[in-house]
C-alpha cells in the first residue's frame, strides 16, 4: 500500500503525540529489534523509532531497513527520528482511518 500525501500529513500530525519505542543502537537492526517493531506496529499501527549516536545506521538507512523487514510504510525521517505506518490487516481492529484522496475532477 503506498501512502498519498494527504495520508503522511495525517499520520505526521498523528506522530507528533506518540513517544519513541524503538531505539536503534551500535548493534544495529537485528532480530529482536524487528519483533519488537512488528509487535508495536501490530498493536498501534503507527511507531516512532529513534537511531542512537553509537549505531553505525543513518536515521535514513534505518528506516529503509526497518520499513522493508516490518512491511510497513515510511512516514517521514527528521534528525535521528523516524516514523514507521502498517495498517492493521483486520478492518475492526484499525485504530487510525485514513484519509481518502477524491479523484480529480475533469474538465471539459
Amino acid at each position: 500500500m503506498e501512502l498519498t500525501s494527504k495520508q503522511r500529513a495525517q499520520l505526521r500530525g498523528v506522530a507528533n503525540s506518540i513517544d519513541t519505542i524503538v531505539h536503534i543502537g551500535k548493534d544495529g537492526i537485528g532480530e529482536n529489534l524487528v519483533k519488537q517493531a512488528n509487535d508495536a506496529l501490530d498493536a498501534r499501527e503507527i511507531i516512532k523509532c529513534k537511531v542512537l549516536e553509537n549505531s553505525l545506521l543513518t536515521a535514513r538507512e534505518a528506516c529503509e531497513q526497518m520499513a522493508r523487514l516490518t512491511r510497513s510504510e515510511r512516514v517521514q525521517v527528521i534528525g535521528t527520528k523516524f516514523v514507521l505506518y502498517r495498517q492493521h490487516y483486520d478492518k475492526s481492529k484499525r485504530k487510525i482511518e485514513l484519509v481518502r484522496d477524491r479523484k480529480p475532477q475533469q474538465r471539459g
